[in-house]
């Protein structure tokens, strides 16, 4: 009896953590889920982000902003890939990803060859996830291991991503606020926030930077002024980095230290405040950097993931099964 009493005790602990959202047991996800039932997954995953990346360096850094902009609305259940319908309103046309947030018909296209080889089986959550981290080293950027097993959400959150997603125009304190609402540290925030080493932005989330504000290279801001004018041209588009824009390094941070974040949010990270040490450092050490990035898309990854029972395998990532 005493055996039935533990087991009874473990599964009531284990449904009492399934109830909280930030906890979760880690044996939920793992990185060889697929080793047995769809073996060739990560690398056809691996073959079509190569691909695309080499068609257009930019693509790596879109599908590593929607990973991104997946996990911090209502975890990393692919609720940003679900489009808009007669009866259903997905995360597409929020504020943050509104023409900007890009990289699904590569999504498609990855889901489309997975469901040829394995139908059923992989997890458009899961190609999201894979798709960020390989987008990354296509662009000289470190490694990790993503863990595997999440399921997609049948339901997506607008004003979640209205509200849980950072703004270019964002203070230092709302960007520690956004992070440490996930869970995160100012210094994983800062970390993460170097993924801007890569990628483009448009005019319209820095136009008030470049022309209003002074804790920037002013020949910097005249050079940006040329390709973003004061009126028009919302959609131009900067390189975030403007030294190795196509390379996933540590440029990011030796920019600021120049003043030379190209969004307001950017140079919030060095202007005086409490994350000037860890800019300091990430610019004077690419290891550290490469290191706690890795890190911290490892635990960004398993962000309130479905798994088990909640949830379903898309068949296609666009629309609910």
């Amino acid at each position: 009896m005493s055996g039935l009493h533990l087991n009874l005790k473990l599964i009531s602990l284990f449904l009492l953590l399934s109830c909280f959202p930030g906890i979760h047991v880690s044996a939920q996800l793992s990185s060889t889920f697929y080793a047995k039932t769809c073996p060739s997954a990560l690398a056809l995953i691996k073959v079509s982000v190569v691909s695309a990346v080499a068609k257009e360096a930019r693509m790596g850094a879109s599908l590593l902003r929607l990973h991104f902009h997946d996990c911090f609305v209502q975890g990393c259940d692919a609720s940003i890939l679900l489009d808009d319908t007669s009866s259903f309103t997905g995360e597409k046309t929020a504020g943050p990803n509104a023409n900007s947030v890009r990289g699904f018909d590569v999504i498609d296209t990855i889901k489309s060859r997975l469901e040829s080889t394995c139908p059923g089986v992989v997890s458009c959550s899961d190609i999201v996830a894979v798709a960020a981290r390989d987008s990354v080293v296509a662009l000289g950027g470190p490694t990790w291991s993503v863990q595997l097993g999440r399921r997609d959400s049948t339901t997506a959150s607008l004003s979640g991503a209205n509200s849980n997603l950072p703004s270019p125009f964002s203070d230092l304190s709302a960007l520690i606020t956004a992070f440490s609402n996930k869970g995160f540290t100012a210094n994983e925030m800062v970390a993460l926030s170097g993924s801007h080493t890569i990628g483009k932005a448009q005019c319209s989330s820095f136009r008030t930077r470049i022309y209003n504000e002074t804790n920037i290279d002013s020949s910097f801001a005249k050079t940006l002024q040329g390709n973003c004018p004061s009126v028009g041209g919302d959609s131009n588009l900067s390189n975030l980095d403007t030294t190795t824009p196509n390379f996933f390094d540590n440029a990011y941070f030796k920019n600021l230290l120049s003043k030379k974040g190209l969004m307001h949010s950017d140079q919030q990270l060095f202007n005086g405040g409490s994350t000037d040490s860890i800019v300091t450092s990430y610019s004077n050490n690419l290891a550290t950097f490469r290191d706690d990035f890795a890190n911290a898309m490892i635990k960004m990854g398993n962000l309130s993931p479905l798994t088990g029972s909640n949830g379903q395998i898309r068949t296609n990532c666009r629309k609910v099964n």
